[in-house]
């Protein structure tokens, strides 16, 4: 049979919020008191939703367990098909004050249709039922969730060994419970994992891999299929083949069921290809995962000269001396130091940071792990930063290369005012008016005579403080302490600088000379 008598496989369509709920854990919980009396016995649930309409097709969302009393029935028969065509998952009928017993017509109708049918006893409200519902969902997602945790920890270590290709697919399948194959557009397998598919699901999966390498427009990025009563599904993958040159180390290892193929093309495009028995909630997210993976250790290396000039601004921002990587970071700029949190409060992991540099447009980006939790991206002339969807920004000023770790501590700063003040970015102000006219030596010398009394830490807290206006909430905020301890500090300062922090002479000083650091 040729491609084109074959039934095409499907797009992947966005699923519901939660995992589905079986029919059959509903009707487990014996308080509710629920009888199936028709239909089929397996069902998944993933909603409820309750309707004394005639007709309530134009507001069903498919896969409901609707709830009626049969208020509005007069014809069983129209009503179940509607019902089926609006792709209602189930039907619960509230026997009394409205029916005696469930009809006779609408058990013939629903076994007819091949809609379940409960009887749900006068005893039991549909509002129990609907948080029955809501609870096996939640009890479901937490069960999901904690299946993606544990596949996504599997997958990064399995990306971080030698061979991360194979590990990651045999990480994969452990996981699904099948085959996980790395296909060209052409169908040619290069890497395998997982328990041999049929004949006719391995051709189907070709066939898939086809579709999503597709070179043209509106291919889809995902497509699922079955073969067999095996659940087929293929993912186009970011990451192209390239041809080894001198020195690489071969793409293709040896691993257990791991073909080794020659370099293929340039530019060839790549697919996942999953092969399981099953569908589980949690299966498309963690397929997505390893597409992610897959796509960046595909993907052409970027030479020795790009992972230098990475290594290099993480040694650079850790103190390592200018001299030392001026050679691998290349031109002396000028260079931006840029600091960024997510809003959200989570940790960026190396993907997360990598995607927020493609972002401003560069490629030099340390995640922040360690203590502090900033990622720190090193931008170069004429890229300048905008705020990002998800995070907030604090960049310190264009400085020449020999600089930049006094503006990593700038760019600090500026990320603590941006999200004391709840802005989405923070620059750095440089020297203008009568700062600028100070040669910056004397600047510097002054600076450190006047704050040589105060610690790093309560010179932090002073210029922060200041930067706020003496706004004790905001400082508060930016430096993650208590309101009262900023007043403890701010009162230290003034103590051991023997000055009155009140008077705004001796503030517009002291600002100069924090600027100075």
């Amino acid at each position: 049979m040729d491609e084109s008598s074959m039934p095409p496989p499907s797009v992947t369509a966005p699923g519901p919020p939660t995992p589905p709920v079986p029919l059959a854990a509903l009707l487990a919980r014996e308080e509710l008191g629920l009888r199936r009396i028709a239909g089929p016995a397996d069902a998944d649930l993933l909603w409820v939703h309750t309707s004394e309409m005639a007709d309530p097709y134009p507001y069903l969302l498919g896969g409901e367990l609707l709830l009626s009393a049969g208020v509005l029935l007069t014809d069983p028969d129209r009503y179940v098909a509607r019902l089926v065509e609006a792709g209602a998952a189930a039907l619960g009928f509230g026997v009394r004050p409205v029916h005696e017993s469930v009809p006779e017509a609408l058990v013939e109708a629903c076994d007819r249709h091949g809609l379940p049918l409960l009887e749900v006893p006068p005893e039991t409200p549909f509002t129990t039922i609907a948080r029955a519902v809501w609870r096996l969902m939640a009890e479901a997602r937490h069960r999901e969730l904690r299946r993606v945790t544990r596949a996504q920890q599997a997958l990064a270590t399995a990306a971080a060994r030698p061979d991360p290709v194979p590990a990651v697919l045999h990480q994969l399948a452990a996981h699904l419970d099948g085959r996980a194959v790395l296909l060209t557009a052409t169908g040619e397998e290069l890497h395998t994992a997982g328990r041999h598919p049929s004949p006719e699901a391995a051709a189907a999966l070709a066939r898939l891999a086809g579709l999503v390498t597709r070179d043209r427009p509106g291919a889809p990025a995902s497509a699922t299929d079955t073969a067999g009563g095996t659940h087929l599904s293929a993912y186009a993958l970011g990451g192209e083949v390239h041809t080894p040159t001198r020195g690489d180390r071969h793409p293709q290892g040896q691993a257990q069921g791991e073909r080794v193929t020659a370099p293929r093309p340039q530019g060839e495009r790549l697919a996942l290809a999953l092969a399981t028995r099953r569908r589980e909630p949690g299966d498309h997210t963690v397929a997505g995962i390893a597409v992610v993976l897959l796509s960046l250790l595909t993907a052409p290396h970027r030479g020795t000269a790009a992972a230098d000039r990475s290594a290099a601004l993480v040694r650079l921002l850790l103190g390592a001396s200018p001299a030392q990587v001026a050679p691998l970071l290349g031109p002396e700029g000028p260079w931006t130091v840029v600091h960024a949190r997510r809003t959200d409060g989570t940790r960026a992991d190396a993907l997360t940071a990598g995607a927020l540099g493609a972002s401003l447009g560069s490629t030099l980006v340390d995640a922040g792990y360690g203590e502090g939790d900033a990622v720190r991206v090193l931008l170069q002339e004429p890229h300048a930063p905008a705020p990002q969807p998800g995070w907030t920004l604090g960049a310190a000023t264009p400085t020449p290369l020999p600089a930049l770790p006094t503006a990593d501590l700038r760019a600090a700063r500026a990320l603590a005012h941006a999200e004391a003040t709840r802005t989405p970015l923070a620059t750095e102000t440089p020297a203008t008016g009568l700062a600028a006219l100070v040669p910056p030596d004397r600047a510097a010398a002054h600076a450190r005579a006047l704050l040589a009394p105060l610690t790093p830490p309560l010179a932090g807290t002073l210029r922060c403080w200041l930067s706020l206006h003496g706004s004790w909430d905001r400082t508060a905020v930016a430096l993650a302490v208590h309101r009262n301890t900023v007043r403890q500090r701010i009162g230290r300062c003034a103590e051991l600088l023997g000055t009155d922090l009140n008077d705004m002479d001796v503030r517009t000083e002291l600002w100069f000379a924090l600027r100075q650091e």
